[in-house]
């Protein structure tokens, strides 16, 4: 049976190629689709059809999706970490740059020099004026990464390779995301004493209830004097008012953010950007192929990469028919489904169980075509509440 995938916004042709045309179909208008590719169409004010059964976000944000409902209904929902890491890098370090040298007031000062039609006269003022845009080297300054994920690690990484000192702070690190880090990397015990050692600092953590506002008029009053904040992550992160009265101050000088402001607009001292920062093809690109192959991968095997609501499974295929179900995360549930099993002298072949926070997912290989009979018994079960055969 052909599984459909519902689409919004322009996805890359590269991660929908990954659907096979015989086993897919793929389209914006389906109104019952098995699942959803989105990037960041907001889905928080339509209703989600009951066949969805999984939605990956082309990126790594996940606050355009109702990651709550999407649970309690059994849904999957996907991100694609690391994807347009590299792409957010190099804005970073762009902004990073611009911060250091007034290169955007050169350029527009070069701009007005069209009424000078000798080159001599050009040069000559130029070797005069060019000292209105001077700056200095990013090279031996302390930069500060907030968040050492996948793309915080990234720019932590090149910083230390363009000659910088790098201070780091994750209150959530991860084993894998160690890995990453260079061994140079100096590491914060709290966010007060990384804003207080800092010439830069840039942000990377996820839009929670726990980081909104994180960077606080309290936090900014603790800067180093002079600081340059960077803001690649979220707006909701940084609380615009503090930044405001932090410039006007001179705790910082510059703020360099891809999330423009009413209150920033033409304001000095602020460089803004649309929201460009996973816009090349090359992130779309690498967003669309992994969001399409996770949906692939959990649609047709139950397999689960990179869920932001469901535990982390995956079991290869060997012989005999698949099951999985889903299921509030309290005791007894699997042995109530493994009972069931053996009284119908079903023997289990393989079997892999995995939880997260209040859900709990199994995946199930049996050695008989599973009835409809069957999935009916064990959607029964108390506290299951989602039943797939695959």
């Amino acid at each position: 049976m052909m599984k459909k995938i519902k689409t919004y916004n322009a996805i890359a042709n590269k991660g929908l190629d990954k659907f096979s045309r015989e086993r897919y179909e793929v389209s914006s208008e389906f109104s019952s689709p098995d699942a959803i590719l989105l990037r960041s169409h907001k889905l928080h004010q339509e209703p989600i059809a009951p066949s969805v059964k999984a939605i990956a976000r082309c990126g790594a944000g996940v606050n355009n999706i109702p990651i709550q409902q999407c649970t309690e209904n059994g849904i999957v929902v996907f991100n694609t970490p690391g994807a347009n890491a590299n792409a957010v890098k190099e804005l970073v370090l762009t902004g990073l740059l611009l911060s250091a040298r007034d290169v955007l007031g050169g350029v527009a000062y070069s701009q007005t020099l069209s009424d000078i039609s000798e080159a001599g006269v050009m040069d000559k003022l130029l070797e005069k004026e060019k000292k209105r845009f001077s700056g200095s080297e990013i090279k031996g300054k302390t930069l500060g990464v907030i968040g050492l994920g996948a793309i915080g690690a990234s720019v932590a990484n090149t910083a230390i390779d363009l000659g910088m000192d790098v201070i780091g702070f994750d209150s959530a690190l991860s084993v894998e995301a160690a890995w990453r880090l260079s061994s140079r990397i100096q590491r914060a015990e709290n966010l007060q004493s990384l804003i207080a050692r800092c010439d830069f600092v840039t942000v990377h953590v996820p839009a929670l209830e726990s980081t909104i506002g994180l960077i606080s008029s309290e936090l900014l009053a603790l800067a180093k004097p002079g600081q340059v904040l960077l803001n690649f992550a979220r707006k909701e992160i940084v609380d615009t008012d503090a930044v405001v009265t932090a410039l006007e101050n001179g705790q910082l000088r510059q703020y360099v953010t891809d999330f423009p402001t009413p209150a920033l607009i033409g304001r000095e001292g602020v460089v803004l950007m649309p929201h460009i920062g996973a816009s090349t093809s090359e992130a779309e690109e690498n967003c669309a192929v992994m969001g399409a192959e996770q949906l692939i991968d959990f649609l047709e095997n139950g397999n689960i990469t990179n869920s932001v609501n469901f535990p982390k499974i995956r079991l290869e295929r060997a012989e005999g028919y698949r099951i999985t179900f889903a299921n509030d995360n309290v005791p007894k549930v699997l042995g109530h489904v493994l009972s069931l099993l053996a009284d119908l002298n079903i023997n289990v072949l393989d079997m892999l169980n995995k939880s997260r926070d209040e859900v709990a997912y199994t995946i199930l290989d049996i050695e008989q075509e599973p009835t409809a009979e069957l999935l009916s018994a064990i959607s029964g079960v108390e506290h299951v509440f989602n039943v797939r055969a695959l």
